[in-house]
C-alpha cells in the first residue's frame, strides 16, 4: 500500500465539513438555523422564509425532485457555487421527502410501491447530500413520536412519510439535535436550545465530543466547536 493513500483523520472534518440533521416542533426556528450558518444556499421546499426576512440570504426553491436532482448537480459541480458557498441548508427534508411520495404516487398503481420508491430515494438523497465534500450540510426536519419497530420504544425524532425513513435517519448522520425551548425562571422569556445527546425521551447524538448537552441554537458556534475553534462570547443554553 502506498503511503501516499493515507490521510489524517484530524483534518476529516475540516475538508468535507461538518453535516447535522435537526428536528423540532412546527415554528421553533429550524429555518432560521439557516442564517446562523457560514455563507448558507438554502434549499427550500417549506413555505417559511419570512423567519429570515431581515437577512439577504440566497435560496433555490424546491418544487419537485427535478429541482433538487438541478440544485445538487449544480452546487456539486459548479466552481460558482463552491466559490461563493460553504454551507447546503435542505429546508425541510419532511417538504421534501413528501413531494417524492406525492410523485411516487402518480407513478405507482399499488400505494405500497410507492413507499417502496420513497425509501429508496429518500435514503439516496439524504446520503447524496451528506456526503457532499467541501460543505457543512444542515437537513432540517419536522418532529415526530417514532417507535422503534423492533424494541417498540418511543422517542422523538425527525417526522417522515411512513414508518421507515424517519426512525433511519439519524443512523445517517454524526450530528442530530433536536431544537427545543424551555422559559427561562427570571424573565419568562423562551430560551431556545439544541439538544445533543439522547435521554429516555429525546434521539441526539454528537459523535464529535466537543458539544455540550445543550448547546445555543447557533450552527456556527457548533461547526467551530466540532473543529475545535469555539468562538468567544456566544451565551449558552440554560
Amino acid at each position: 500500500m502506498s503511503m501516499n493513500k493515507l490521510q489524517s483523520t484530524s483534518g476529516a472534518s475540516s475538508a468535507n465539513g461538518i453535516k447535522m440533521l435537526v428536528y423540532g416542533r412546527s415554528g421553533m426556528g429550524k429555518t432560521r438555523l439557516c442564517a446562523t450558518l457560514p455563507n448558507p444556499l438554502i434549499l427550500s421546499a417549506e413555505s417559511g422564509l419570512l423567519s429570515l426576512r431581515e437577512y439577504n440570504l440566497p435560496f433555490w426553491q424546491i418544487n419537485n425532485v427535478t429541482d433538487l436532482t438541478e440544485a445538487f448537480n449544480w452546487v456539486q459541480g459548479s466552481n460558482e457555487a463552491r466559490s461563493t458557498f460553504q454551507s447546503i441548508c435542505l429546508d425541510s427534508i419532511t417538504e421534501i421527502a413528501e413531494q417524492v411520495l406525492s410523485n411516487a404516487k402518480k407513478l405507482a398503481k399499488d400505494p405500497r410501491q410507492a413507499y417502496g420508491a420513497l425509501i429508496e430515494e429518500m435514503t439516496d438523497t439524504v446520503k447524496k447530500f451528506r456526503d457532499l465534500q467541501g460543505y457543512h450540510i444542515y437537513m432540517s426536519a419536522k418532529q415526530a413520536m417514532n417507535k422503534d419497530e423492533v424494541t417498540g420504544k418511543q422517542m422523538y425524532g425527525p417526522e417522515m412519510p411512513g414508518k421507515v425513513v424517519g426512525p433511519s435517519l439519524p443512523y445517517l448522520f454524526d450530528e442530530v439535535f433536536m431544537l427545543g425551548k424551555n422559559k427561562d425562571p427570571q424573565t419568562q422569556k423562551d430560551i431556545h436550545f439544541l439538544q445533543t445527546q439522547s435521554d429516555f425521551q429525546v434521539d441526539a447524538k454528537d459523535r464529535s465530543g466537543a458539544l455540550d448537552y445543550y448547546e445555543w441554537p447557533d450552527l456556527g458556534n457548533v461547526i467551530n466547536k466540532i473543529l475545535g475553534a469555539t468562538a468567544p462570547g456566544q451565551p449558552q443554553a440554560q
